[in-house]
Order: C-alpha cells, then structure tokens, then sequence
C-alpha cells in the first residue's frame, strides 16, 4: 500500500522547484533577443535613418533608430514585441513615415546593440527616458506612442503617465500574466511573474484616444481580450477588428493599412448628441380594442 503522506511530499517539492525554476527563467520564454555587433549597419531602402545610443543612470546603453521625414506631422514612438531586433521591425517604420510621422523604435536591454542588466522596472525606467528626450524636442499633441504585442503594455505605462496625441495598441494583451495563465494554469502566476504588465491597469489611467487594433484569428493573445481592454475607457476607445488576421501579419491586411491610416490621420472632433437619436424614446400609440 503507498505511502500517501511521502508522496504528497514529493509532489509539494516537485511543485516548489518548478516554481522556482519558472521564477528564475521565465525571462527565458517571455523574451526572444536577437543580439547584433556594435559595428553592425543599419539599412533600409527609401528611408532616413539616424542610429543612436542613449547611456542611462545605471550605465546601460539603450540603441534605437530615428526615421526621419521631411516636414513631419509628429513622431511615433513604436514599442516592439518581445522577439528579435529593431533590424527586422524597422521595415514597418514606412507604415508611418508614408504619413509623414517620423518614427522612434528602441531595443529594449539585452536586444540587438542595446545592454544592460533587464528588470521590469528597467524597462519601464529606460522608455519613461526615450520619451523624455523625444518630449525635449516634440511637443506632447505631436507624439503618438504605438505598442505591437508585448510592447502594447508598455506603450499603456507610458500613456498612462504622459500626455502623448493617442495611444495605439496592436494586438494587446489584457495582462501579461494572463497570457502566461492560459499556457500553465497550474502555476502560481501572480505570485512567481516578475513581469506581469498588467496593460488593464494602466489603461485606466490613460486620458488620451486609444485605438485598439487586433486580428480575429489571433492565436497567441485571442481577439477577446481587446474586446475587455475597450470597456475599460469607453469613451475614449476605438476598437478595429482586422477580420482573420493572426497575431503576426496583420500588415499583410490591406483592412490594417486603412484603420492605420484613418487613425493617425485623424482629428478629434466633439459630436453634438442633442441632436442625435440618444435618449429618443419610441412613441407608442394607444390602439382602443372594442369588445
């Protein structure tokens, strides 16, 4: 007959470890850096690049490029997802440059030729200090601060405690540690992510317009989670619904390009409801019945 009380033991400790273990290396599967030489050239056809490197207080280097337009309308800081480097998602800077807004994209640490020990609260600090020296020489209407994927949540931080023209979130997630809950339910989420980004959090604080745009096939962060972020901020939420696009090719979408359009190029206008069908009640006509 088994020893019941020596197993539960053994199964306590094998949850333990693996706890720890997921403590310790989540950093391992949240993030996927593509780590480049501090010679390596930056390239891109049809564009105006400047490269520079930014020395924070605790003595990392944070690398980004500028894309430059002539007469721009505003600037764009892009906050990328958790994988490869701005060598590869600098191809979509031309989204916005064909608009006329220069576009600012960073690696965050341990990314491309950035460095630096990486924290959660790193992170937050080193974009808090990209923003404030873009903010040096742009005014805040002319800043639009757009996050794709993990960076949605960070580009959410950052509207939350800055006043930039609009927030746009690309296929966000409605916290990270969801995401990581939807993979291993039976772990300790709350209790062992070190970087939770809790995007709901933040969003609640944000008081610019916030357009969401998210693919209805998307696999990895499901289109309902959007649907949650937009009822956060009603009033200053648009959703856009790119109909069977995934997580990773929205830009292949002909729908992505137009909403991408519309948005940036948009003009906050106040709407007038006193002439409007709200609060209308239907009149209802008496119907005398003989008997």
């Amino acid at each position: 007959m088994p020893n019941w009380g020596y197993i539960l033991i053994i199964i306590l400790v094998c949850y333990l470890v693996a706890s720890i273990s997921l403590y310790y290396l989540q950093e391992y599967f949240i993030f996927k850096p593509e780590k480049l030489d501090k010679d390596f050239q930056f390239h891109y056809n049809n564009q105006i690049t400047e490269e520079y490197n930014l020395e924070t207080r605790d003595g990392a280097v944070i690398n980004g490029l500028h894309f430059k337009v002539k007469n721009p309308k505003g600037v764009v800081l892009y906050l990328k997802g958790n994988s490869k480097s701005i060598r590869g998602w600098g191809k979509f800077a031309v989204d916005f440059t064909r608009h006329q807004y220069e576009v600012i994209m960073v690696d965050y640490r341990g990314f491309g030729k950035s460095t630096g020990r990486r924290s959660f609260k790193a992170i937050k600090r080193d974009l808090q200090f990209v923003y404030d020296k873009i903010r040096e020489k742009v005014d805040e209407k002319y800043i639009i601060v757009y996050g794709r994927s993990m960076g949605s949540g960070f580009a959410t931080k950052l509207a939350s405690i800055n006043s930039p023209k609009m927030l746009i979130l690309d296929a966000p997630y409605y916290s990270l540690s969801k995401v990581a809950g939807k993979f291993i339910p039976f772990m300790p989420i709350s209790l062992i992510m070190r970087y939770p980004i809790p995007t709901y959090k933040w969003l609640k604080y944000v008081n610019c317009p916030i357009h969401i745009i998210h693919g209805t096939q998307d696999k990895l962060i499901p289109f309902s989670s959007s649907i949650k972020l937009s009822k956060i901020k009603p009033k200053l939420t648009r959703l856009y619904t790119v109909i069977g696009g995934g997580h990773k090719n929205l830009n292949n979408f002909e729908s992505y390009h137009k909403m991408l359009g519309e948005i940036i190029n948009s003009k906050v206008k106040k709407i007038n409801l006193s002439n409007t069908s709200i609060g209308i009640k239907h009149s209802e006509k008496k119907v005398n019945v003989q008997t």
